[in-house]
């Protein structure tokens, strides 16, 4: 029989179990898939603490993952038996070995990329690309604020910004992380933790601002991300590592000069599959021209679910990592 991570109630990383799971025969509409690599995102703690509420407990947390199709129902026609294909949100359930998934959720890999490294990137890789050119068209010559831009969607959105011509400004917590900010197209990199990241966008803009933040942070930055805007900007909350935005005066946008606020999540910008696939498409796309590399720093058997959280909530984590059926 195969395994899984089952959490019977929501909590710390201790409450993620690995036992006997049977995913049973595909239904209707549905692909049994055997996972070869399942991604660690930060969505994955929101769940398994309760703050994003998954539909039922018990559930098997993990919203991305690639692997070959083993079996489909009924009805089945976007993927066939023995098929590579990977995955990204909706329902949850990829920390298993096998599971099933509704068809029309998968995306066929191309030849050149691995189950590995499509784990690693149809989450983040895909909410960057609804942030670049969903919230906020980029384009040459704009100029971008990314928090946690060490981290995995960060990662990517940098490389991509700059493959679309604009400036990038990152911030992150540590000296390392700067350094793998700037390898991956940062043109300048603020240290949080060293030096107040709004007045050294002012001075990086010449005190006009940036066009758009992109802000997966939360309650530490929020704040302070709108004063980086220039009249009319975006500010894009996406996340919140550092815990929850408190209610907002919404005259607090017009105060500070008529800014624009979104709260997107890649659900909506993909729930239609026509827009999943453009969304998978546009990543394979600029990863296979070699405009945005991918890496995976971080392998855990998935057996080791807990650590991986751990680890990834100490922010001891850089770039992509994937836990290994």
């Amino acid at each position: 029989m195969s395994k899984a991570i089952v959490m019977n109630e929501t909590g710390g990383p201790e409450v993620l179990q690995w036992v006997d799971f049977d995913p049973g025969p595909p239904g209707k509409g549905e692909a049994l898939i055997r996972n070869e690599a399942v991604g660690l995102n930060y969505i994955d703690v929101y769940h398994r603490t309760g703050l994003y509420p998954l539909p039922a407990i018990p559930a098997i947390p993990g919203m991305e993952g690639a692997g070959v199709v083993e079996a489909v129902g009924e009805g089945v026609t976007q993927v066939a038996v023995g098929d590579r294909v990977a995955y990204a949100g909706t329902p949850a359930g990829a920390y298993a070995q096998s599971r099933n998934m509704p068809a029309d959720r998968l995306i066929r890999l191309p030849e050149k990329i691995t189950t590995r490294q499509a784990a690693a990137m149809m989450l983040q890789g895909m909410t960057a690309r609804y942030l670049l050119y969903g919230c906020y068209p980029v384009k040459s010559g704009d100029v971008i604020l990314i928090h946690a831009a060490a981290g995995g969607v960060g990662s990517i959105v940098c490389q991509w910004a700059r493959h679309l011509g604009a400036t990038v400004i990152g911030t992150v917590g540590t000296e390392e992380k700067e350094a793998l900010a700037r390898t991956n197209g940062c043109d300048h990199t603020i240290v949080y933790s060293k030096e107040n990241f709004v007045g050294r966008v002012r001075e990086i803009t010449g005190g006009e601002g940036v066009d758009v933040v992109y802000d997966s942070v939360g309650q530490a930055t929020f704040l302070q991300s709108l004063d980086c805007l220039r009249p009319r900007g975006m500010m894009v909350s996406f996340g919140q590592a550092s815990g929850p935005v408190a209610p907002l005066d919404i005259g607090l946008l017009s105060a500070k000069g008529s800014l624009f606020l979104t709260r997107p999540t890649l659900m909506t910008y993909t729930a239609k599959r026509e827009d999943l696939v453009t969304h998978a498409e546009d990543l394979f796309d600029v990863v296979l021209q070699g405009k945005v590399t991918v890496e995976v720093r971080q392998h855990y058997p998935l057996a080791q679910a807990t650590q991986a959280h751990r680890d990834l909530e100490a922010r001891k984590t850089t770039g992509s990592t994937i836990l290994i059926p």
